[in-house]
């Protein structure tokens, strides 16, 4: 995958003018093309892949620490008391990262200022190009067995290993006796190496260093990083919004379902109770209308209503067994004419209230006792049953 790699000036004269030293890499990591360019005109260039920054050396702020294995929280908390002892200013103004603990235990930090990155982050955004990392500036040199030194704008940056690198000033210019007397190969980039440099790169090797795993991209990618965490907030919201809709159609649905599943099977049923009626439209009403039509026929049918109470009577005035002499039915009325030698029990008011409750009025007379039912009693009748009361 091609790369576009450029060294920005310091952060505090950056602005759409500033020259970009702009570095296109191939796909097998060499450079393919140098050119330094305004972020103006860099914006004007056709379509660019994700770039990555490197920061001037006076905005590459490092450090090394030593820290025990922690947990990845309590590690960033530690950065952050250890990074406030090595600045001068706030530490809330500043964007700190940290590199992972490597097996010696150490831990490489740096920082800078948080608003100047924010502006970076601006300035590309509304160039158009979009920033996969940012680095300080000695991570753009290559790693190769020793140490890796490059001098910048009064500036020595030395790079050790993927994860370590270095950015120290330069007050003197003869620096070659305290890098040589670390004991470890020095690979010098540039014109002019020190003495006793092994193997002097070219100019062009200064941009083809491995990308380390950490960096200062969080704070220039935090702007956007809001905007997007609220567009998915809403995203989300939504669809949370959308699912209930959904779940609320479907469970109507199903519930319409099942409500039309219940009416077809009343309806069903209310066909075979009913076979006369010619069509089902509300099975409920229909139901309640012919059962309250077949009571008022069952009341006016003559020889239902006898049927009635004469089993009403069978069970409701168990000692009439063997002393009734005739029965006799007239207009919905039975009289029980006893026999001569037979005894009436007016007295017992058990079996009268059980009559009573079944609907049937229980009246003594000359002959025997009067039934009838309960809706159908006339003032004759009650003063009937008051001159038997008195008669007995």
């Amino acid at each position: 995958m091609s790369q576009l790699r450029i060294g920005l000036p310091p952060l505090e004269q950056l602005d759409a003018d500033s020259v970009l030293h702009c570095v296109w890499m191939d796909r097998q990591g060499q450079v393919s093309r140098e050119q330094p360019l305004s972020l103006k005109q860099l914006a004007q260039q056709p379509k660019q892949p994700p770039l990555s920054g490197f920061l001037h050396p006076s905005d590459s702020l490092l450090a090394s620490i030593e820290l025990p294995p922690l947990p990845a929280n309590k590690t960033a908390a530690a950065v952050q008391c250890a990074a406030q002892a090595l600045m001068l200013g706030d530490s809330n103004d500043m964007h700190i990262a940290h590199s992972p603990r490597d097996a010696a235990g150490r831990v490489q930090i740096a920082w800078a200022p948080r608003q100047p990155l924010l502006q970076l982050g601006q300035m590309l955004k509304q160039a158009g190009l979009n920033l996969r990392g940012l680095y300080p500036a000695a991570y753009s040199l290559p790693v190769l067995p020793g140490t890796v030194a490059c001098r910048q704008d009064g500036h020595l940056l030395l790079r050790e290993s993927v994860q370590a690198a270095q950015v120290q000033p330069l007050f003197d210019e003869d620096i070659g006796d305290g890098l040589l007397t670390c004991g470890t190969p020095l690979h010098w980039i540039g014109a002019a190496p020190p003495p006793g440099t092994e193997l002097p790169m070219a100019e062009a090797q200064r941009w083809t260093g491995p990308l380390p795993s950490w960096g200062l991209q969080g704070a220039v990618q935090q702007q956007g990083t809001e905007h997007r965490g609220w567009g998915r907030a809403l995203g989300l919201c939504a669809l949370a919004v959308a699912v209930w809709v959904i779940g609320l159609n479907l469970y109507a649905a199903r519930e319409a379902s099942q409500g039309q599943q219940l009416k077809a099977q009343m309806s069903q049923r209310v066909k075979q109770a009913f076979p006369e009626l010619p069509v089902i439209l509300n099975p409920l009403q229909q139901a309640r209308q012919q059962l309250a039509a077949r009571q008022k026929g069952a009341a006016q049918d003559p020889t239902q209503a006898f049927s009635r109470l004469v089993l009403q009577a069978g069970s409701g005035m168990p000692f009439m067994a063997g002393t009734v002499e005739r029965l006799t039915f007239v207009d919905g009325t039975l009289q029980l004419t006893l026999l001569a030698d037979a005894r009436r029990s007016g007295n017992d008011q058990d079996w009268q209230g059980t009559l009573a409750q079944a609907g049937i009025s229980a009246t003594a007379n000359d002959d025997g006792w009067l039934l009838q039912p309960s809706d159908e009693i006339t003032p004759a009748s009650d003063s009937a049953d008051d001159s038997g009361a008195e008669d007995e």
